[in-house]
Order: C-alpha cells, then structure tokens, then sequence
C-alpha cells in the first residue's frame, strides 16, 4: 500500500493511463442517458470514502441511480473495498486529494504531490486513473487549476452545495437538494454525513417525480470530462 511519505516525491506514473468508464450506469442500468434530450442532474459526493458510504451504495444500487465520488486518498487508502465497489457499480470517481489542504495555500510541489499520491493510491486500488478532480473546500484559482492540468485533470465544481455538514439534518439536507436543482446541475454533498446517506432515498424519489434523469458529470457532459486543465461548471 502507497504511504504519506510518497508525498514528498515526484513520481511520474508510466505506461499508458486507463480511464474510468465515463457516465457509465449504476448496476441494473439498462439505458443510457443523453442529456441533451431529457432533463439531467449529476449528484456528487466529497471526502469518502466514509462509514457510510456503503449504505449510500445499497440505496443507489436499488434506485439505479450513478452518481459521482470525489475521494480523499487517504480514505482509500483506509477502505479499498469500498472504492472497487463503487467503480464497479458504475459511478463516476475523481481526484480530492490526499489529506483535502486548502490547496491555494500550498507551495506548487505541495499541491503537485496532494493530487499526484491520490492518483497513485486510486490507481493502485482499482487499476484505473481518473480525469476528475475537485478541490477541497472549492478553494482554487488560476494556479491551482494550472497544476491540475499538468496531471492530466479537468476541475470539477458545482452549481450547488448543499452545505450538509452543517445542517445535519436529514429534511433540511432534502430541501437543500430539492431548491438547488436545475437542469444540468452539479449537487454537492458528503457520503460521510450520515444525515445525507439518511436523506437519500426520498431525495432521489422526490427528483425522479420531478422529471430529473441522475446522472454522472461525465454524462452530464456527453459522455467526457472536460479537458485538462478547465473547469466545469
């Protein structure tokens, strides 16, 4: 297993790097959704993997509803089952870090070595290097996006966040959800709140009945991620 210490070096991965599957659908999916057609939202979740991020798999699992998971190296690191049971559902996974520092504050190598070893420890977990990455608490700028690009990423952000590591609250996390859906909106939230994985199942009952299609970011973007070093949305 990968340590903390590979921080401090510059490892370049070599050979050609895999992908993960692009908006490809969650287990029991038998269609694939074109956004530019029907109505979509892309739920998205940050700093898992959790405890329960689990349970939130057994409840996308039964609703057939992909989502996308930004996580936290170490979290791999800690709970690897978890992050193949996700890919091989069919969500989306990105890069959000390694320990999730506001990167902005970060000397250049600091931040290159934060996405490089989370990179390294995704890989080594599923076989697989994603294009994603989002960045800790949204706190980027022009530099922070640069280095991104230089790993090969694209900058994934939202239209909404939910703040549900606040509110706590399952129905005040549902009513979050629910006032900050639009068409082609990106939903924060964290799999590590239990209130969120608890709000879950009426959230996504509730967006079906309002016509929402759930889908990945890369579905959301026709089946890509944006390229390196852009952000989106």
């Amino acid at each position: 297993m990968l340590i903390q210490g590979l921080l401090v070096t510059s490892l370049v991965l070599s050979g050609a790097p895999a992908t993960v599957p692009s908006g490809a659908p969650a287990a029991g999916a038998k269609t694939r959704v074109d956004c530019a057609k029907v109505t979509c939202l892309a739920l998205t979740f940050d700093d898992g993997p959790g405890k329960r991020t689990g349970v939130l798999l057994d409840v996308l699992k039964r609703e057939r509803v992909p989502a996308t998971f930004f996580l936290m190296g170490k979290h791999v690191e800690q709970l690897p089952s978890v992050v193949r049971r996700t890919v091989a559902e069919g969500h989306a996974i990105g890069n959000h870090t390694y320990s999730h520092p506001s990167l902005p504050t970060l000397l250049d190598q600091e931040i290159i070595d934060e996405i490089r070893l989370t990179q390294d420890v995704i890989r080594e977990v599923t076989g697989r290097r994603v294009r994603m990455f989002r960045p800790p608490y949204g706190q980027t700028d022009d530099r922070v996006l640069r280095l991104a690009g230089s790993q090969d990423l694209s900058q994934i952000l939202w239209t909404g966040t939910t703040l549900d590591w606040k509110l706590r609250d399952p129905a005040k996390i549902k009513a979050a959800v629910l006032r900050l859906a639009k068409p082609n909106g990106v939903i924060l939230m964290h799999d590590t709140v239990p209130q969120t994985v608890q709000a879950m199942p009426a959230i996504l009952k509730e967006l079906k009945k309002r016509g929402y299609h759930l889908v990945t970011v890369p579905t959301l973007l026709g089946g890509r991620t944006p390229d390196a070093g852009v952000s989106f949305p």
